[in-house]
């Protein structure tokens, strides 16, 4: 776990010495917002297109060891009352020796925006942290704007693509049982859990995932045994200190060449 540690945090420094990029001009990334349309319940539904140089990777909301978290401030928006992300599956590719999570290529990352006044325009801005990687990580600083109209709009097939590419429900899978067995150890806790479930591919990931952001959660040892997957991972907090987990805000993702599954809880057993 040390180990672990000390490369995380040496992951981290290397990504905050590496310069900062700014805009979409440059010739890593670019990064844009796709109108989309709004819903009939109000909703605006949209997209952060996310286009990447060849070779290049960005990270999903749980990068592995190795990643940067994406950041989003919406802050400076116009009519805004709230942006639901919605996450597609993702890939797992090595970095550095680690296991990380992210996407390649062109990234559709759709928006479930709601409005202030329903029957109003939406002026979304946004100040957006990512991190992208190559042979070294390197975090970018984006700002993007988007006058979004209340007329419904077409629905855009590519964002209606990346909504139907999120990983599927747990009852959707197949899974017919999740438990997880918590342990104290030094300055936090050990975490092994036992998901019933048809493979989903070659190889799978499993990233967990505690809904206070102040719990770090290390990256998973996982092996499979017949229908049985395992997964064993260690949990700190951020300020060193005693806390209490939330079973049912951990939040299971399995990642296979084949599908991905989200799996919200996991109860004793």
């Amino acid at each position: 776990m040390i180990k672990t540690l000390f490369t995380l945090c040496a992951a981290w420094c290397l990504a905050l010495a590496a310069p900062v990029v700014a805009g979409p001009a440059d010739d890593i990334v670019d990064a844009r917002i796709l109108p989309g349309w709004r819903g009939s319940n109000g909703e605006h539904v949209s997209a952060l297109q996310i286009t990447l140089k060849d070779g290049w990777k960005t990270y999903w909301r749980a990068p592995g060891d190795a990643g940067i978290p994406p950041r989003f401030d919406w802050q400076g928006s116009d009519n805004l009352a709230g942006v639901h992300v919605v996450w597609p599956t993702p890939i797992v590719f090595r970095q550095s020796g680690l296991q990380s999570v992210g996407y390649k290529d062109v990234l559709i990352l759709p928006l479930k925006i709601t409005p202030k006044q329903g029957a109003g325009s939406i002026s979304l801005r946004g100040d957006i942290e990512i991190g992208v990687c190559e042979d070294i990580c390197v975090p970018v600083n984006l700002k993007v704007s988007q006058d979004l109209p209340s007329t419904a709009g077409k629905r855009d097939p590519r964002i209606v693509a990346a909504l139907a590419d999120q990983p599927y429900s747990a009852t959707e899978s197949g899974v017919s049982h999740v438990s997880c067995q918590v342990t104290p150890v030094k300055n936090g806790m050990k975490l092994k859990a036992k998901i019933t479930l048809p493979r989903k591919g070659k190889s799978e990931f499993v990233a967990i995932e505690a809904d206070d952001p102040k719990i770090w959660v290390a990256q998973a040892e996982t092996k499979r045994e017949g229908r049985v997957l395992y997964a064993e991972t260690t949990l700190y907090h951020a300020d060193g200190r005693p806390f209490s987990l939330n079973r049912s805000g951990l939040r299971l993702t399995v990642i296979g060449g084949k599908s991905a599954v989200d799996i919200q809880g996991c109860p004793a057993g």
